[in-house]
This record gives structure tokens, sequence and C-alpha cells, in this order.
């Protein structure tokens, strides 16, 4: 089972969860999520496979997610509206997202990857 991680190099959590993975010789392919950050396809099933609402995968302590005043926003916002901000900028996305394909986790929590991912 290869599992692919949209993560962000520069990100603690990010590399709490590739250490992991790598502990438990798990193969995982790497991706940048601002480099290349999932479409609004792939994010839309992301979110459905995961089980959690769209608002969950909001980078709620970045940066940007501040100076767009999003924290308001997200209250009226429609699911596709959701789904658009977090397409336009991979630095709304929080990270690392793993998936294989059907199972998805949002974050880095131990307990989560190892009842995901240590099968």
């Amino acid at each position: 089972m290869s599992l692919k991680v949209y993560q962000y190099p520069k990100c603690g959590t990010c590399k709490k969860a590739l250490k992991w993975l790598d502990e438990h010789k798990i193969d995982y392919e790497s991706i940048h999520i601002v480099d290349n950050p999932p479409s609004k396809e792939e994010l839309a099933s992301l979110v459905e496979k995961s089980g959690l609402p769209t608002k969950k995968f909001f980078n709620t302590s970045g940066k940007k997610y501040r100076e767009l005043g999003l924290k308001d926003k997200i209250k009226e916002a429609t699911n596709e509206e959701m789904i658009d901000w977090l397409a336009s900028d991979g630095m709304l996305i929080k990270r690392p997202i793993v998936t294989d394909g059907d199972q998805v986790t949002v974050g880095f929590k131990e307990d989560s990857f190892e009842q995901a991912w240590n099968s």
C-alpha cells in the first residue's frame, strides 16, 4: 500500500507524520501541498472520503486564513465555496493530508495514524 501525503516541508506537524510513516516502514509519495495543491475535484473527493466537514480541512492557524478573514466567512459559506478557497492556495489547507485512495486522515495524531495506516 502506497500512500499519498500532501505536506509542506517546513511544517512541524508534517515532519512528525513523515517520521512516523518512515518508522513504521510505510511507503508513501510525498506531494508538496503549495507547489502541487490538490485540485477542486481531488479536494471534494478527500473531504467525502474523510467523513469530516469541509471546514476541518482549513489550516485555521495559518497567516493566509487570517488575512482572508475566513473565520467569519466560513460560517455562511457553501461547501463549494470552501472547496474553491482550499483549491486556490495550498497554504489554506490543513496538513498533512494522507490518503490511500479510500481512507483519508487530516493533520497528525499518532493514534489516528496507528488506526488508519498501521494495519
